[in-house]
């Protein structure tokens, strides 16, 4: 076998933490996953990993190696990139990781234009809203909302903030009435985006900038905020989304802004990479592209 190779296979079964999730990510099969350690292990005369039916962890030694073969594996791959950025063409797969909503409306298009640009390059592109390890899971590019991933190891760069609008049908509106001040919310009904490990109070902002929080009783709760905007365009309540959401509704009149005059809270969105002594430049494209563009979408005229 590729040393090499193996070499990589191994870090992803670490970093993926199973023989199975390392083979769905790279096209293999479990067992190909496990000749490949097992190879390595051979070659060493030592056992890398400690496997049971339930998991695996790394020994001592593995532990060890492991550091080693992901330094190894930087300098390869950063050896390999020198050439491709010699000839100004982005090459190799692009792995990005993002929000899922956001990315699909805001951050997948401009991506898939880059990929048309350059036909060398490859995406591999992931929405999912837990907050995910860059580095460990082998990812080039995280697009972030909320507080940067502020961590050693890691780059960060602004990608523009988002502001959040709260809106509603007109049916609704005519119904219930037109809130005026915050102090009104309560009095309606509201439509919640509620999951796991967020907050649930409305974010406004004060004259003076400070965030004002607002926590609402509500009869309607959803875990996905196009489904939230669904909801309010059918006549459910008031809703609180981002701008680059509720902006087809708004353009078309099935939703409408209220609260114009109460300052929005914004939202800032960060790309987060791996540090590394030479930035490959398919990512450096990546970030380039979205610092350019990407503002102009999640606030959109």
């Amino acid at each position: 076998m590729d040393r090499l190779s193996s070499m990589s296979t191994f870090v992803r079964a670490v970093d993926l933490g199973s023989f199975a999730a390392a083979a769905e990510e790279s096209g293999l099969s479990p067992t190909m996953v496990g000749k490949h350690v097992r190879y390595l292990e051979t070659r060493l005369g030592v056992r890398l990993l400690s496997r049971t039916t339930r998991r695996q962890s790394l020994t001592e030694f593995g532990r060890t190696y492991y550091d080693r073969c992901r330094a190894i594996l930087e300098e390869v791959a950063a050896a390999e990139a020198l050439a491709t950025d010699h000839l100004n063409m982005p090459s190799g797969t692009l792995r990005v990781t993002m929000p899922a909503l956001l990315g699909r409306v805001c951050v997948a298009p401009l991506l898939l234009e880059l990929a048309r640009r350059h036909p060398t390059l490859r995406l591999d592109m992931s929405m999912d809203d837990r907050i995910v390890d860059t580095a460990a899971e082998g990812y080039d590019l995280s697009v972030r909302t909320g507080g940067a991933e502020a961590r050693q190891g890691l780059k960060t760069s602004p990608l523009g903030n988002h502001r959040m609008v709260v809106c509603a049908s007109p049916h609704y509106l005519d119904r219930a009435g037109t809130p005026q001040t915050l102090m009104d919310l309560p009095e309606h009904e509201v439509v919640m985006y509620a999951r796991r490990g967020w907050a649930h109070a409305w974010l406004f902002l004060d004259r003076d900038g400070r965030t004002v929080e607002v926590s609402l009783p509500s009869r309607v709760r959803l875990n996905d905020l196009s489904a939230v905007m669904d909801a309010a365009v059918a006549g459910a309540g008031l809703a609180w989304i981002p701008v680059w959401l509720a902006k087809p509704h708004l353009d078309s009149g099935t939703l409408v802004e209220v609260l114009r005059h109460q300052p929005s809270f914004l939202f800032d969105n960060h790309a987060v990479w791996p540090e590394a002594r030479h930035l490959p430049l398919r990512v450096k494209l990546a970030i380039d592209m979205l610092a350019a563009e990407l503002p102009a979408r999640l606030n959109p005229a």
